[in-house]
Formats: structure tokens, sequence, C-alpha cells
């Protein structure tokens, strides 16, 4: 693990976490073949027990022989780039939390039939570009039993760097992949679809039906409009969440959970 100390962020090699915009870094060694940046010892932890593949690290000078020491040592012979906090926290916008990222390679994307095959509950991201909330709903999805998820290409990245902070490196504990057509790719696995909005003939989120299906796809969709209404008269069932206070609708996240644990397998054990 060669410890290169760096006092400006045009070092090379540095460039990965300084200057690389995210299309860069996703197309840096070809179609689903490039790189995504890991913040904070427990979050580098989960990918690489994910098998993600460690490229370089960069650390606060005071975390090397310190929180960031098992990490370093886990990743083997790749550059560490050392420099001090305010070096870092210029380069992140704020002091690192025990002051460690990792660059890491891609993997390809798995196909929706290996990741769904043996699946019963599965969400469909239709559309969602705010990072924070797609890394909340993969939080959300490893805790509350989402076996993969699917994302419309409209949707942001999930190895966005903030969308992988938001989710503690939960993207990289539920399998996910994208979809062109989530209703065409899912039936022929026997899935139904559940779009959550607000209709005429939407039925409420505890309806028996939806509980009781073995294969439910639960559709979610942007911050601001919603499904669209091709995806929703695309979808088996509408269902909608019962609010009180006159309130019309929850932040795409907060739905997303509520709707994880209310329409979850009741064969699965926690």
């Amino acid at each position: 693990m060669p410890i290169v100390n760096i006092t400006s962020l045009t070092h090379p090699g540095v460039e990965v976490f300084s200057s690389l915009t995210e299309p860069q870094l996703r197309n840096s060694l070809g179609k689903d073949r490039g790189l995504f940046i890991a913040e904070s010892p427990k979050v580098i932890d989960v990918a690489l027990r994910s098998g993600y593949e460690p490229v370089s690290l960069m650390c606060e000078r005071r975390h090397v022989e310190g929180a960031a020491r098992a990490i370093i040592e886990r990743c083997g012979d790749i550059p560490v780039f050392v420099g001090d906090r305010n070096l870092l926290a210029s380069l992140t916008g704020y002091a690192l939390t025990r002051g460690v990222l990792c660059a890491m390679r891609r993997r390809p994307c798995p196909s929706i039939a290996d990741i769904c095959g043996d699946a019963h509950r599965v969400v469909v991201i239709n559309g969602v570009v705010d990072t924070t909330n797609i890394g909340a709903i993969f939080r959300s999805a490893a805790a509350l039993g989402i076996d993969a998820v699917l994302l419309t290409r409209n949707s942001c990245d999930p190895l966005n760097r903030r969308s992988i902070r938001v989710s503690m490196g939960s993207v990289f504990l539920v399998p996910w992949a994208w979809t062109d057509s989530p209703e065409a790719d899912l039936r022929p696995l026997g899935f139904k679809t559940v779009a959550m909005a607000l209709t005429d003939n939407s039925v409420s989120i505890d309806d028996a039906k939806l509980c009781a299906e073995d294969r439910l796809a639960i559709v979610m969709g942007t911050e601001g409009d919603g499904l669209p209404q091709e995806a929703i008269d695309a979808a088996d069932y509408v269902a909608r969440i019962p609010m009180s206070h006159q309130v019309d609708s929850l932040n795409v996240a907060a739905a997303a959970a509520v709707a994880f644990w209310q329409l979850r397998r009741q064969a699965v054990e926690f």
C-alpha cells in the first residue's frame, strides 16, 4: 500500500476524487465498467464485503494509523493519497467523517432475470432524480425485505457519491438493474405491479389483495409529479397511503419505506 503524501488536489491520480464528474467516473473505463467513490470506513467496508474492487484511497493523515487503518490493510497494494483535514474538506465541502474516500470499480449491470428470478418483492424506481431520495430508498429496501431494485433510465444512478453516502452502503446490499419497460420485464417472471399514486380508483395500501400477492413489484414515481399516467395505466393495482390532517402526499423516500413495510412478504422472517 504505497502512501502518497499530497499538498494539492492537482497531484497525479487525485483527479478521480477531485475533478472527475459523475458521468466521467461512470464512463472512465468504458460502458458499465467505470468508477464510483465510497466515503467512510463503514461504507467502504460494506462495498468490499459485497465484492467491489478498490482502485485507490484518499485519507486524512491522522487516520492512516487510526480509523482508516483496517480499510487500508484490506485494500492491498493500491495507492493511498494522504492529506490534511482542510485539504480533504475543500474536496468534499465538509469535514470528512472519519476521513477516508475509496475509488472503486463498477461491475457489469446484471440482467433483470438474474436479480428478479427468485425475488418476491421488488421496487421499481421511475424517474426519481434526487440523489438523497435514491440513497434513502435503497436503505429502506435493504432494511425492509425488498429483494431487488429496478430503475428507469431517467432515474439517478445509485452509485452516485451522495446516494451511496445516504444509503450507508445499502446500494451494495440489494441487487439492482436498469429497465426500459418495467411491466414488460416483470410480467414474464410472474410479478404483479402496484403503482403508488393518488387516483380515483386507488385502493388503500393495506388492502388484503396486495399483501396476498406472492410476487409483487412496487412502483414509485418522481418527487414532484409522481408516476406518469402510462405507468399507472400499466399497473395491475393502484394504491395509496391513507393520511391524516389533509396531507396529500409524502416524500418519495418516506412513502417507499411505508410501502415496503406494509407490503412485505408475510412469510419473510426479520
